[in-house]
């Protein structure tokens, strides 16, 4: 599927070829995010991501960078995660020296310049404006802020306002110098791989560390809760967004599987058991899913869905009923069948793309430390029975572990906790 070396600096290389393809896609992952700040420099993760495309010696503004990649067409762009940050650019597979070249230069000369800081304070300012300003989109970040609380898992990624503001260069510089280096990185090509990739990546990534690099330990997530948390942001809407859940398990416990399976049947797709009855017999929403988000320490169930306001009580408890139903009488066999066959399906269609299988890989190793092929994967999703599913529901389907975060015209949480009985 791939193969994998490491550059005398310590940085992983992971190469998959895809003959059926002609473009190529280059992705960095950075092992770092916004877990790993301090609360007062929360939001460095994200900002010196937004600054490695503010210029480099050799492309001194975005409009170089910008004009270099958008005549071969191709697609690019940076994310920032709470474990991790990445980069990636994909285009056809003779511009592979470019794309190299353009990752490695931004990626370790960026010159970090104090006018382009400076503007782009308010960039991020309006980010996080857009985001409060949509409810779908930050429904998650409001349901995290609910299960971890005031830990870094329940801050923003983007961080707050004032610290944005007056955040210094030295205190972004330092964060980059400390977790910008080789041995904290990951490149993955996927794709039309050519002969000359290996020479190509030793040209451009054998960057000598700037300095020793120590490995940064993030602050575990705490385990165990013993009560519901109900958190309610007010926003007069006609439409409620709210987010149900539940903490569960982390990267490496072996029951995401059955979990995963159980998110499917209850709310991955439009046969599910929320989407047809609660959208579409008492036609209580629009949307409604349910998925899973694992870290490597923890992790979280979450039922989301966009609610009528007038029926927002009705809505919860039916949910509420369809999740104690599945707990208490279990999923059948037919139910089981569907929803590992979506997930393997769902798979086959997500690995045709050159980015998604860069993706894959790369997520995998820089977090896991090792790689799950597709045909792996779906093995050890075949083993999961009926049973499995029946002992997580009964592990975390409960009351005292539920999470309730609702975007909508309240100003009291309270007035919703009495309903989160399981």
């Amino acid at each position: 599927m791939f193969k994998k070396y490491v550059l005398p600096n310590k940085l992983k290389v992971l190469v998959a070829p895809m003959k059926e393809t002609k473009a190529v896609t280059a992705l960095v992952l950075v092992k770092v995010g916004s877990r790993f700040e301090p609360k007062n420099i929360n939001g460095s993760s994200h900002f010196v991501e937004h600054l490695m495309f503010k210029g480099t010696e050799r492309r001194p503004n975005t409009l170089i960078i910008s004009q270099e990649l958008d005549s071969i067409g191709a697609d690019y762009n940076a994310f920032t995660s709470k474990d991790h940050t990445g980069y990636y650019i994909k285009a056809a597979v003779q511009h592979l020296p470019l794309l190299l070249d353009m990752l490695s230069d931004m990626l370790f000369n960026s010159k970090f310049d104090g006018g382009e800081m400076e503007k782009e304070r308010g960039v991020i300012i309006e980010e996080i404006n857009m985001y409060e300003d949509n409810p779908l989109m930050y429904m998650e970040d409001l349901f995290e802020e609910t299960v971890y609380g005031d830990h870094p898992l329940g801050w923003n990624i983007a961080g707050p306002r004032e610290v944005i503001r007056k955040v210094t260069r030295d205190e972004l510089v330092g964060y980059y110098r400390r977790h910008y280096q080789p041995a904290n990185m990951l490149l993955v090509l996927a794709g039309n791989i050519p002969a000359k990739a290996q020479a190509l990546i030793k040209k451009y990534f054998s960057i000598a560390p700037k300095e020793k690099f120590t490995p940064e330990k993030f602050v575990a997530a705490p385990m165990a809760q013993g009560q519901s948390h109900t958190r309610v942001k007010r926003k007069d809407t006609e439409q409620v967004q709210m987010a149900l859940g539940f903490p569960a398990y982390s990267l490496f416990d072996k029951r995401v599987y059955p979990l995963s399976l159980l998110s499917v049947i209850m709310g991955g797709n439009m046969s599910s058991r929320l989407f047809i009855n609660i959208r579409e017999k008492q036609g209580l929403c629009y949307f409604i899913r349910a998925s899973v988000n694992a870290y490597e320490d923890t992790g979280s169930l979450m039922v989301q869905a966009g609610l009528d306001k007038k029926r927002i009580k009705e809505a919860i408890t039916a949910i509420l009923n369809e999740l104690k139903l599945a707990r208490d009488k279990g999923v059948t066999t037919a139910e089981l069948r569907k929803a590992k066959d979506y997930l393997k399906g769902k798979l086959i269609l997500d690995l045709e793309s050159s980015e998604n299988v860069a993706g894959w890989i790369g997520k995998q190793e820089l977090l896991r430390k090792e790689v799950i092929s597709p045909t792996e994967q779906i093995k050890r999703l075949e083993k999961v029975t009926v049973a499995d599913i029946a002992g997580v529901s009964r592990e975390l389907l409960r009351s005292d572990r539920a999470n309730l975060a609702l975007i909508g015209p309240y100003q009291d949480a309270g007035e919703f906790s009495p309903l989160l009985k399981l």
